[in-house]
């Protein structure tokens, strides 16, 4: 059944905003009205990464971009005469690609999950002080973050480095061919790990050290600074899409941004967790903290605001293991709902879920799941449900350090593809984190974000509709001791591996 929360377009109140959303498995579309509603109907290509055990996490650029001209298409040809005042696009964070003179890709674009540069990130957190850089640009050393992968691309493709014209996240690519014109948001920048968070500019020691000339870098635009476009270039857009002849262009910004917005995380009252692929826990501050925590980052966003927390690479991914590998098929559907709602047991295998490397809190990125308490009588419900108390874990291990500096949230908002598939996941949540969880159930609530943030600058006055969200679950006050000796174990294993 649709949600009342969307509307035909006959309904919609003026300007309109087309939104996109490059996430990790898939681009989408959609467009909004004032009110920050979603109108008619919706765009989706799927997509999956390249990966492959030495770290290779990666897609083509070309194949993104015809995704999101086809999505355009689709959507256009639905608006009919109706324009549109905004574009506004996301996409998934810590992307890199290098483009030459003429815009056209050198490499493919390396997603944030690349971890093929592990041994310049060695290198960087003995040459640098990573509490310093953590610091200044709110960024740890890590695979995901440009510093170290510039340097390893370096190393294995030099030719690349000779022949660079810009390096771009993917955004800043598809902004590129879209409209000719060369620009970054300032979320997207920050991602990277090269920007100072007290100044939202380009950090230029950081870029030096790098090794790339800061001339190749895009200009930083910021939320309300829309990107110009060439007359030449209107013209070519009006041609194939007559309905964005005098649309408004906008940066491209970051998932994570969006998604916390289109959750209702739009201030410090509210803390936005997405589960979807990958996970997050954030806060979207207007005073940064001058000191943060070793687990967190802390990401420029634009001019008055910055965007407080951590990030987990494996939360969907960690699920999709555990449905293939405990072949949960055979399970069934309501036995697996079962072991997952009962009350907790201590004889539940501790998982730590770092499929994919570990980015908050400990920043490991050669970090492998681990599986303590495996026995033989341990059916797949209960592994299963060892990965989802894990995935919960790691979510309290942000939410510990975000509390430190980000004390007033008093709400959690939660959203994404995991939320709505195994929502039983959000109990276990609410009773590791000892947080209230209410989960935001409108679909593409990233996009919702993207829009909202467009509409600031295209429709300040406009009232926005408020998301359709489910029944608020609140912390079993039975559970805490299980969690917290959980918590514990779950720190012990981890310092005892990964420290």
């Amino acid at each position: 059944m649709a949600s009342n929360f969307d509307i035909e377009l006959k309904d919609a109140v003026p300007p309109l905003v087309l939104a996109l959303d490059v996430g990790s498995s898939a681009s989408r579309g959609m467009v909004y009205d004032a009110r920050g509603r979603p109108v008619g109907k919706r765009a989706k290509v799927a997509h999956t990464f390249t990966t492959a055990h030495d770290g290779t996490s990666e897609i083509d650029p070309d194949q993104i971009l015809d995704e999101v001209r086809t999505l355009v298409d689709e959507l256009a040809g639905a608006l009919g005469d109706h324009e549109v005042a905004g574009v506004a696009m996301d996409t998934f964070a810590s992307s890199l690609l290098v483009v030459d003179e003429h815009g056209s890709p050198l490499t493919p674009c390396y997603t944030y999950a690349d971890g093929r540069c592990a041994e310049q990130v060695v290198q960087l957190r003995e040459e640098l002080s990573e509490e310093n850089l953590q610091q200044r640009t709110g960024t740890r050393v890590h695979s995901s973050y440009w510093p170290a992968r510039l340097r390893w691309l370096a190393k294995t493709r030099p030719e690349v480095v000779r022949a660079a014209g810009h390096y771009l996240s993917l955004g800043d690519y598809l902004m590129l061919r879209l409209t000719g014109t060369l620009a970054t948001g300032t979320s997207t920048a920050s991602w990277t790990g090269l920007v100072d968070r007290h100044t939202a500019d380009w950090y230029p020691e950081l870029v030096e050290i790098s090794g790339i000339d800061p001339r190749r870098l895009p200009p930083i635009h910021h939320l309300d600074q829309p990107v110009p476009v060439a007359e030449a270039e209107q013209k070519v857009i009006a041609k194939r899409w007559p309905m964005l002849a005098q649309a408004t262009w906008f940066a491209p910004i970051t998932d994570g941004l969006a998604a916390n917005v289109g959750l209702g995380a739009h201030d410090e009252t509210a803390i936005g967790a997405s589960c979807a692929t990958s996970g997050s826990l954030r806060v979207l501050v207007r005073e940064m903290p001058e000191t943060l925590p070793t687990g967190l980052w802390c990401y420029r966003v634009s001019h008055d605001r910055a965007l407080l927390g951590g990030a987990l690479n494996d939360v969907g991914r960690a699920l999709a293991w555990a449905d293939v590998t405990l072949a949960v098929d055979q399970v069934g559907a309501q036995a697996l709902s079962d072991a997952l709602t009962a009350e907790p047991h201590p004889t539940t295998p501790l998982v730590l879920p770092f499929f994919s490397g570990e980015r908050s809190t400990g920043w490991s990125a050669d970090a492998r799941a681990v599986m303590v308490g495996v026995t033989a009588a341990s059916a797949p419900a209960e592994v299963y449900r060892g990965v989802v108390e894990g995935i919960a874990l790691s979510y309290a291990r942000i939410a510990s350090q975000l509390r430190e500096v980000a004390p007033q949230p008093e709400k959690l908002f939660a959203g994404g593809g995991v939320a709505a598939d195994r929502p039983e996941l959000m109990q276990v949540m609410a009773d590791a984190m000892r947080t209230p969880v209410t989960p935001v159930t409108i679909k593409r609530s990233t996009l919702h974000g993207t829009a909202l943030l467009a509409l600031e600058v295209l429709a300040p006055d406009v009232r926005r509709a408020k998301p359709d969200r489910g029944e608020t679950l609140m912390p079993d006050y039975h559970r805490r001791r299980y969690y917290t000796e959980r918590f514990g174990r779950f720190q012990r294993v981890y310092e005892a591996l990964f420290d």
